[in-house]
């Protein structure tokens, strides 16, 4: 596919794609010499069946963020803010300790940079955030330390948890709640009459793995639990 819209032309920046391109001699390793360069291009999908379903004339597609290698967008901005503070000079591998207040995801991206690079990482994060992200933040190596409860961002997730489950179900793509949060924004803007025959694009930031302990799973995680053989 061709680049996302802002792509860095950089190695390092370019993804799986980027691996692939040869020079023509049949004789290159396609080989990522590090993490890092595999963040970068994600594929885009259109969602055909849901937008046939609510029968909006514009065309709907969503990117792929799930194929980052620690499965969100977050690992573009992890990178980017990293890399960013070493060429000013204000951090450097070995001697920084990086610290991030985070609900999983960029926490997630920043230690897989900091593994990479040399750094020491520490994450933030409140209690009542997924589990599965505390678990992963430790796994990678992470040191974690946990906030008390807060209580947000004034609008509902259940639109969102709703169009999350429509895209596992309609679309067959496992995205997280964020991801439903943007479908449910883009059916909106779809239905306009000015859009009619006009693409709208979104991100799905990330997968839907990481939100099995969460109230996105809530109904079929009872449902699984009750089962008897």
């Amino acid at each position: 596919m061709a680049p996302g819209v802002g792509e860095a032309e950089g190695a390092g920046r370019r993804g799986v794609p980027s691996l692939l391109a040869g020079g023509g001699t049949g004789q290159e390793e396609h080989i990522a010499s590090d993490v890092t360069q595999l963040i970068g291009w994600t594929p885009l999908i259109e969602l055909k069946r849901v937008a046939g379903k609510e029968g909006v004339g514009a065309r709907i597609v969503g990117k792929m963020e799930a194929y980052q290698p620690l499965c969100s967008v977050k690992d573009r901005s992890a990178l980017r803010m990293i890399e960013d503070a070493e060429e000013k000079g204000l951090i450097s591998p070995g001697v920084t300790t990086l610290v991030e207040p985070t609900s999983g995801n960029l926490g997630l991206g920043l230690v897989l940079i900091a593994l990479s690079k040399g750094y020491r990482f520490v994450a933030v994060m409140p209690g009542q955030y997924s589990l599965d992200k505390q678990i992963l933040l430790r796994y990678m190596g992470a040191e974690l330390f946990i906030t008390g409860l807060i209580y947000l961002l004034t609008v509902t997730t259940e639109e969102a948890m709703v169009n999350a489950r429509r895209l596992a179900m309609e679309e067959g793509l496992l995205v997280g709640i964020s991801s439903g949060a943007n479908l449910a924004a883009c059916l909106k803007v779809a239905a306009r009459e000015e859009n009619k025959g006009k693409m709208i694009v979104t991100m799905f930031p990330s997968g839907g793995e990481r939100y099995m302990n969460s109230d996105l799973f809530a109904a079929v995680r009872e449902e699984c639990i009750a089962m008897t053989f």
